[in-house]
């Protein structure tokens, strides 16, 4: 029986290395369903992977996750920093072969800002100039910093500098929208056989939990430099899931696989197995809405100090992933991570700080706290989930699972149902601001609601500095007084995890983990 599976693994690995069955189709497993493929309607990384290969920014990624011009062929900024102006492509078409206009620019960004949309990532477009209001405050969409200065002139102005605002331009939630598509059909627009889109590929079908499938835009300004004829998109949730169907030759890329099958995979897949450093961290939220157990600021210090990260990421994981005690991932420009002060203690000494906070509020062995966590659908969520049950069990804690599909799940987080939930971020640009964010009242990605009018008032100081490190270093303070809060759990850094086919060219790791379809092809 040994022998018989050592050898089905050498055939399958035979065949993994070997030719695609189509050389010009693409086929990769997405880490869940996409909510939608309208830019304005989804939040996630596993979208991202599908709406990047449909639509194109004014800015966009290169192979190796360098900005590059998109749309926009050029810009000027003006000196201090405020107001942008960028010329479009003549060439830039829509799938429909309708030419894409600064006018689908101002459509899309006073969409995806109007409060009747809903865009959960609608804050990413607060530099623009009277963008909150519109979005916060009701204020008339036509207020908004941004000019069609004619079809292919387009003039955006922001509320103060903000050094990072053309890497935000190459995240979807400033991608264009067709304005024809979009007032003909409605919130339909974005269905098969509705769809139009600017990007290098074009929806053809999505069956529901299935497949998703592209094909090559001949409309894109640069059709000629795309390989591919088609992607699909298997929305593949679990990990051994993808493993299995990679190993079968039934998909090139799996974004993500089990870690513990990371030293299987060195050892038979070594070329196909990839890692790489990646500007993220995943954590766990803890609810700080009145009612629940963790709006008690003693009980959210006490799960941070008894929560054992270098037993997760050497004993759970154990493919390269830090341990995180920052929110803000190392590596960010302009930023030194902070840490808790009790990062410094030892372990028995933490668990004894642990259990004084809990008996503190009022919990303990003899009179347990019952929590409700939540996590989505994945053997690893579910793995650190049940060993932070075990390492709060000495604190009389006793831990309820709950997991659901990706989608559903952050649904849930949304709602505020829950006590703890499994979260992750990965940096839409490469500055603190983008983490921190998270944490600001009212934002719709603040899952645990965490509010606290200083570290708010530090944010909207650090949003008014020029001076970058002055500007860092304002928010490292809002870094501390968060953690000071327990505000949230960090677990780890990530590091991206692919299989990636090794007859693919052109795939780059980058520190983003953005792999566009147009930039890769397979071997002849």
């Amino acid at each position: 029986m040994l022998k018989q599976r050592a050898l089905l693994g050498a055939c399958l690995t035979a065949g993994l290395l070997s030719s695609p069955l189509y050389a010009d189709t693409l086929r990769i497993s997405i880490m869940g369903e996409p909510a939608s493929l309208d830019p304005h309607k989804i939040s996630g990384t596993w979208e991202n992977d599908v709406a990047g290969d449909l639509f194109e920014g004014l800015i966009t990624e290169a192979a190796d996750g360098e900005r590059i011009p998109g749309v926009a062929e050029s810009w000027e900024i003006s000196d201090d920093g405020t107001v942008y102006t960028f010329t479009l492509r003549e060439d830039a078409r829509w799938s429909d072969g309708e030419p894409v206009t600064a006018e689908d620019f101002v459509f899309a960004f006073r969409r995806i800002l109007t409060p009747a949309t809903a865009a959960d990532y609608a804050y990413l477009l607060y530099p623009v100039k009277n963008a909150e209001a519109v979005y916060s405050e009701g204020a008339d969409p036509e207020t908004l910093g941004i000019e069609a200065l004619d079809a292919h002139t387009l003039q955006i102005t922001l509320e103060r500098s903000t050094p990072y605002f053309l890497d935000q331009l190459s995240h979807y939630t400033a991608y264009p929208v067709p304005r024809h598509v979009v007032e003909e059909h409605g919130d339909a627009w974005s269905r098969p056989g509705n769809m139009v889109s600017n990007g290098p590929f074009a929806l053809q079908r999505w069956q529901s939990q299935t497949r998703i499938e592209a094909v090559r835009n001949e409309h894109f300004h640069s059709h000629d430099d795309v390989a591919l004829e088609r992607v699909i998109y298997f929305p593949i949730e679990e990990r051994n899931t993808a493993l299995n169907r990679f190993r079968a030759g039934e998909i090139d890329v799996a974004r993500d696989f089990p870690t513990q099958q990371y030293d299987w995979l060195q050892d038979n897949l070594p070329e196909a197995t990839q890692t790489a450093p990646f500007l993220g961290i995943y954590y766990f939220v803890v609810n700080s809405r009145d009612g629940h157990p963790t709006a008690d600021p003693r009980v959210r210090e006490a799960l941070s100090l008894a929560t054992r990260r270098e037993v997760i990421t050497e004993q759970i994981l154990g493919t390269g992933e830090e341990p995180a005690y920052s929110f803000v991932p190392p590596g960010v420009s302009h930023y030194q991570p902070q840490q808790p002060e009790w990062v410094e203690l030892s372990q028995d000494e933490r668990m004894s700080r642990a259990s004084e906070l809990m008996q503190d509020a009022g919990y303990g062995p003899d009179n347990p706290l019952e929590l409700m966590l939540r996590y989505n659908t994945s053997e690893d969520h579910r793995r650190v989930s049940i060993a932070l049950g075990a390492m709060w069990e000495p604190l009389g804690v006793e831990v309820d699972l709950y997991n659901s599909e990706v989608a559903v799940h952050y649904a849930d987080l949304r709602q505020g149902d829950f006590d703890v939930g499994r979260a992750g971020w990965i940096g839409d640009y490469n500055d603190a601001q983008n983490f921190l964010s998270l944490l600001e009242s009212g934002v719709a990605n603040n899952y645990g609601a965490y509010s606290n009018p200083e570290f708010d008032s530090l944010m909207v100081e650090a949003s008014e500095t020029q001076d970058l490190d002055e500007r860092g270093e304002i928010m490292a303070q809002a870094e501390r007084l968060a953690l000071d809060d327990a505000a949230v759990l960090p677990i780890y850094y990530y590091v991206s995890r692919n299989l990636v086919n090794p007859s693919l060219q052109g795939w780059e790791n980058n520190i983003e983990d953005i792999h566009r379809s147009r930039w890769v092809s397979f071997e002849d």
